[in-house]
């Protein structure tokens, strides 16, 4: 009973902790929910324009992001070919540390399978090398079965975004942010310490960005039969984009 209790009102100082959130969802027109443990929160907004999207808060899913983190969530119908990733530099680096001390145990052989995908990536897949400024490939690591579709997904309005978020905007710290197309969604992870509003519109318009141009490519991959497995021995040029692996 006292466990049950404690949960209570721990939902309940959140619920008010929270509270701009949830008024900001009401005004989006979304649905804002507790989660179960009461120590974070789900926003849903099946009804939004151009596209239905789903945001969550509360503590990471993965352990490459220390603390809380937001989540966000597409569902796009994407080509299952169409896999593609932009990291934040600093964990771009740390998840690459973590790969090469995977491969140099003498105890493993391979990358286990729980892995986290996006990690397991690095490996699959080449470097995109080709952010159109300094800042960018300053700032970012991007990998894709696909160069052309990555080009596609970056060159354009996306990198334009990310290049002001990272100027002056919601990335100008560089946290701890990763976006990826996976089994025909887009998903959004930023390390964030609280639910601060302004990050969070920030971020879903970095996010809807990302979508559209997702769906910009999905759409030259299925009409100009773009390759994608074959584009695997790709890879960026030494100096290009990223600096030497360990």
């Amino acid at each position: 009973m006292l466990k049950h209790l404690k949960h209570w009102f721990a939902g309940r100082a959140n619920a008010l902790r929270w509270k701009a959130v949830a008024e900001w969802a009401e005004d989006q027109g979304a649905q804002f929910k507790l989660i179960r443990d009461g120590q974070g929160f789900v926003v849903e907004h099946p009804d939004a324009r151009p596209r239905a999207w789903r945001m969550e808060w509360g503590s990471s899913q993965r352990s490459y992001i220390e603390g809380p983190e937001l989540r966000i969530r597409c569902e796009l119908k994407l080509s299952p070919e169409l896999q593609m990733m932009v990291v934040s530099r600093q964990l771009m680096e740390q998840l690459e540390a973590s790969v090469f001390e995977m491969y140099t145990d003498t105890l493993k052989t391979r990358v286990d399978t729980d892995t986290p995908e996006e990690v397991r990536w690095l490996v699959m897949f080449p470097k995109f090398a080709g952010f159109n400024t300094k800042l960018l490939r300053n700032r970012f690591g991007a990998v894709c079965m696909s160069k052309e579709a990555i080009a596609t997904w970056l060159q354009g309005p996306l990198g334009t975004a990310l290049e002001v978020a990272s100027e002056t905007g919601v990335l100008a710290k560089e946290p701890p942010m990763l976006m990826l197309t996976q089994r025909g969604n887009l998903y959004l992870r930023f390390g964030l310490d609280e639910p601060d509003i302004e990050i969070i519109e920030a971020l879903l318009k970095l996010f809807e960005v990302a979508c559209a141009e997702a769906q910009r490519a999905n759409t030259k991959i299925v009409e100009g039969g773009w390759p994608t497995t074959s584009s695997i021995a790709w890879q960026s040029q030494p100096g290009e984009d990223d600096p030497p692996r360990r």
